[in-house]
């Protein structure tokens, strides 16, 4: 079993550089689709729903501090069953991973790189994150934290510098005029958080997993306000009607964004290079906990020569997509589907472990440490005075 060397902070930065990814492009057409000009209400109602499925996974985690979901799956209802459930996860996330490629190469090749085939950034992307995923999870957790920096601080000050730009009516009513789609878009904009899902794997390798709750809390606090800020800026900028128009409305709203002064007079070239490295996290991270499962599920001693032998199922999934339109079609349904994977099954398992009142061995060990110093405490001679 590898060291437990991952701290609090990394935790945290794990969870901010995958959550924000390359859905981050289409983000304010979703919530405007489901509730208009509500779109930053709709947006904070997902991070609530997502918030829900990335605590069920921690409090399991910290229950069972030494095992990931698919280990103690096994304890809570069974290997049959635990084995259907481990399945079930690996395929949703090679699934996840094949269209947030696909997705990356739509963008690059339809804004950048025009007459570059679609297959040729799909797989050069692919074969980084095959090539990264070979590494331990200690590394895993450093890759991450490097790119946290370089991810938030450019997105934040895009936002801020779009907001100069902002009309306060646009957001007027705050609930919309579009009910009817909430909860549609409530689940969608929650499926954009299922990549926290790699919270299970990193718990049993951080150094004190009693505190994953704090990881927890940190990483949707900024992953989600980032969210909900950037909706509310794409928003008040350009209106929800106007948004309903465009495909990628963050991307737009760089394009609309200057540095004072004019240093610069748009952003999006800069900012499609820190949403590159988003991608690249996203990916790295749904890629890993594809291969890091099976490697469980099939008791290997690594998950390293999985990290090829998966790749080109990944890129025949990433292809299957006719186009743009279907495209999205599909991420928006796996995503909502997924959530019964993301959420529900967690919240069975936590449940069954209340019930049962089953433990992991490090909890046990620490009750019994604690249970001893008590003994001895009291046992312990008081001298006379």
């Amino acid at each position: 079993m590898e060291t437990r060397q991952v701290t609090v902070i990394q935790a945290a930065a794990i969870l901010v550089s995958t959550i924000i990814g390359v859905g981050v492009l289409t983000l304010p057409l979703f919530a405007v689709q489901a509730a208009g000009s509500g779109a930053p209400f709709v947006t904070f109602l997902g991070v609530l729903l997502a918030f829900v499925g990335l605590l069920l996974i921690t409090l399991l985690g910290m229950r069972f501090p030494k095992q990931t979901i698919i280990q103690y799956s096994e304890t809570l209802i069974g290997k049959a069953l635990a084995w259907i459930g481990s399945v079930l996860i690996i395929s949703f996330f090679a699934v996840l991973t094949s269209l947030t490629a696909r997705e990356f190469g739509e963008v690059v090749v339809t804004s950048v790189l025009k007459t570059t085939p679609v297959e040729v950034t799909v797989i050069v992307m692919l074969l980084l994150a095959a090539i990264s995923t070979r590494n331990n999870i200690t590394t895993f957790a450093y890759i991450h934290t490097f790119y946290f920096t370089f991810l938030l601080v450019p997105a934040l000050l895009i936002v801020a510098l779009s907001l100069k730009n902002a009309e306060t009516i646009n957001l007027l009513p705050i609930m919309g005029n579009e009910r009817r789609g909430m909860l549609a878009g409530t689940l969608t904009i929650a499926a954009l958080f299922q990549g926290s899902f790699i919270l299970s794997a990193i718990i049993p390798a951080m150094k004190m997993p009693a505190k994953a709750m704090k990881a927890c809390l940190w990483g949707m606090l900024i992953a989600g306000g980032l969210y909900i800020i950037i909706v509310v800026a794409a928003v008040s900028v350009f209106g929800a009607e106007e948004i309903k128009k465009l495909l990628w409305p963050t991307l737009e709203l760089a394009k609309a964004t200057s540095l004072p002064a004019n240093i610069l007079e748009r952003l999006d070239a800069a900012f499609l290079a820190v949403w590159v490295t988003a991608v690249f996290t996203t990916l790295f991270s749904s890629y890993f906990l594809t291969i890091h499962s099976t490697s469980q599920l099939f008791r290997l001693k690594e998950h390293k020569m999985l990290s090829f032998f998966v790749l080109p199922f990944v890129f025949v999934m990433a292809m299957i997509p006719l186009n743009i339109v279907q495209m999205y079609e599909i991420i928006v349904n796996v995503g909502r589907y997924g959530l019964y994977i993301t959420i529900g099954y967690p919240g069975i398992l936590w449940l069954l472990a209340i019930l049962r009142k089953k433990r992991g061995h490090l909890g046990e060990e620490n009750k019994t440490n604690r249970n001893a110093n008590t003994k001895a405490s009291n046992e312990s001679p008081v001298q006379a005075p």
